[in-house]
């Protein structure tokens, strides 16, 4: 059997990211890039973000790259099983591709309700086609439900009011966006998005969906009816993992990667929100990361890594919401912070670090206009880097320019 070279499964920000970086890094044999939908790569975050750029798919490279670049781009492509023994890919059309190096760039999928039926008035957020359903009810000027209040249905609550939707968003936890996010930036974008005319229910179950050929209505656990032209379900995402567990790879909160981004096999890698990895800078605790910036990054260093470098994935978590004009930025991980530092911008603008019990740097989080923090979180998120054990006064005082205290 002809080999394939180096096989990437997935065509989202790392595999793309990596079947390039193959050819920067020096690679001449064959690569063969397998995407699951019909669509050239395309861009993920814009699906749930409002304005023009939410109104039209945006292709990761143009078309034209892939024979330029000599990478063999196979879209529509579904792979049924990995043969680790045979070093080959099973397709579900019975096709066969044997692999020098394997690439399992899979992404995550939204976490469904069992038993409920998808379909024209309940949806879930992941392609296109489901993010262009969704705007044709809010462009109608229908009411919008969302269930989840983390980024995701944050994000869609926004562009519904700014599409002119009706919009409820339920959270069955105490406030929005409970994870990686502190509570104060948290309730400053929830009372944003209550003076936008969203109405937010916190701390309340759903007890019953259900859906007639007119409206669905979401039945609280305390009672409450709420009736809706349609359901958008946001409740976090799972970690495409099914072909790896088959094959027999290592398992935890996604597939279980090392520093340098290989799996429990050594001819097998993993990149992106589908891998569950080390994270350097904590001392390898694990973490796996929803992330445009992660999926880049870790596609370049698994591409190294293929290629028989030895490139340790050693970045600094990072990931950002767009909502209204609204920007938030995290960089780090705050668990384990006992002490937060607060730095007041201007009025609209803030920046909240995250300090452990020895004084050292774990997190900072930002929420600004446009980029109004953005300079300050990379700022941060090399202070992180370096471990840095900064002054808490000089932290709080925005006349002190953060670069001074690297």
């Amino acid at each position: 059997m002809v080999t394939s070279g180096m096989v990437i499964v997935g065509a989202g920000e790392a595999g793309v990211r990596a079947a390039f970086a193959l050819r920067e890094q020096g690679y001449q044999g064959p690569v063969t890039l397998l995407g699951d939908e019909p669509h050239l790569p395309y861009e993920r975050p814009p699906l749930s973000k409002a304005g023009e750029e939410a109104e039209t798919v945006r292709a990761i490279v143009a078309e034209a790259r892939f024979p330029e670049a000599e990478i063999v781009f196979r879209r529509g492509c579904k792979v049924a099983a990995i043969d680790r023994a045979e070093h080959s890919i099973v397709l579900e059309d019975d096709g066969v591709l044997r692999y020098e190096r394997l690439l399992l760039a899979t992404g995550a999928a939204p976490r469904h309700i069992l038993g409920l039926r998808y379909g024209e008035r309940i949806h879930t957020l992941r392609t296109v086609e489901q993010a262009a359903a969704i705007r044709r009810v809010m462009r109608d000027g229908q009411h919008l439900i969302i269930l989840g209040g983390g980024f995701i249905g944050l994000e869609l609550a926004a562009m519904g009011r700014r599409l002119g939707a009706a919009v409820t968003l339920v959270e069955m936890q105490p406030r929005v966006l409970m994870r990686g996010v502190p509570e104060r930036l948290a309730l400053a974008l929830q009372a944003r998005h209550e003076a936008e005319g969203v109405n937010i229910i916190c701390g309340q179950g759903v007890a019953t969906i259900t859906e007639d050929q007119t409206s669905v209505t979401v039945t609280l656990a305390d009672g409450r009816r709420i009736d809706g032209d349609a359901l958008v379900i946001g409740i976090g995402a799972e970690p495409n993992t099914a072909i790896a567990a088959e094959a027999g790879l290592a398992i935890e909160n996604g597939i279980v990667v090392d520093d340098h981004l290989t799996t429990s096999d050594p001819g097998i890698f993993a990149a992106g929100d589908c891998c569950s990895y080390p994270v350097a800078v904590y001392g390898g605790r694990r973490a796996r990361l929803e992330s445009w910036r992660n999926a880049q990054e870790q596609g370049n260093v698994a591409a190294a890594n293929m290629l028989g470098k030895v490139e340790v994935f050693d970045s600094v978590p990072w990931f950002w919401s767009d909502q209204y004009d609204l920007t938030l930025q995290v960089a780090g991980l705050a668990d384990g912070s006992v002490s937060t530092v607060a730095r007041h911008l201007s009025n609209e603008a803030e920046l909240l670090f995250h300090l452990d019990a020895d004084g050292r740097l774990l997190s900072a989080s930002g929420l600004g206009p446009g980029g109004a923090v953005a300079r300050d979180i990379r700022l941060a998120e090399m202070l992180i880097a370096r471990r840095a054990h900064p002054d808490p006064a000089m932290l709080a005082d925005p006349s002190v320019k953060l670069k001074s205290l690297l």
